[in-house]
């Protein structure tokens, strides 16, 4: 017989949505990811487009900000709806579908962020 913990134990509550692996606490009350709630960064955002391991399609990635998990999901939300188009945040990085980029810019400018095109 499997051990309860040796699973990696519950991952999703209808209930409660997201649950945390760690402390099995649900995400928005989770305690042990608020020790590394916010990311080092240098204060400057970099926007890229990339398309390696899409079969071609282009996403444009966010990454460099120093936010929450919260903070950074309610920000690609409305980058999202500012470009129009789906997308993701994974790992601390805001993930939307498409070539976005002078328009992320743009929208992150307005909000008074360093923002800098990277890649080519």
């Amino acid at each position: 017989m499997k051990n309860a913990n040796a699973s990696g134990g519950l991952v999703y509550s209808t209930e409660q949505g997201r649950m945390c692996p760690a402390c099995r606490e649900p995400v928005a009350r989770c305690h042990c990811s608020k020790k590394n709630s916010n990311p080092v960064s240098d204060g400057i955002v970099r926007v890229s487009l990339e398309t390696k391991g899409r079969k071609g399609k282009g996403v444009t990635l966010i990454r460099g900000l120093a936010l929450d998990a919260l903070a950074l999901a309610q920000l690609g939300k409305q980058l999202k709806t500012t470009c129009g188009s789906g997308g993701t945040v994974k790992a601390g990085v805001i993930e939307i579908q498409g070539d976005h980029c002078e328009r992320v810019i743009e929208a992150l400018k307005k909000r008074g962020l360093a923002v800098k095109r990277a890649g080519g």
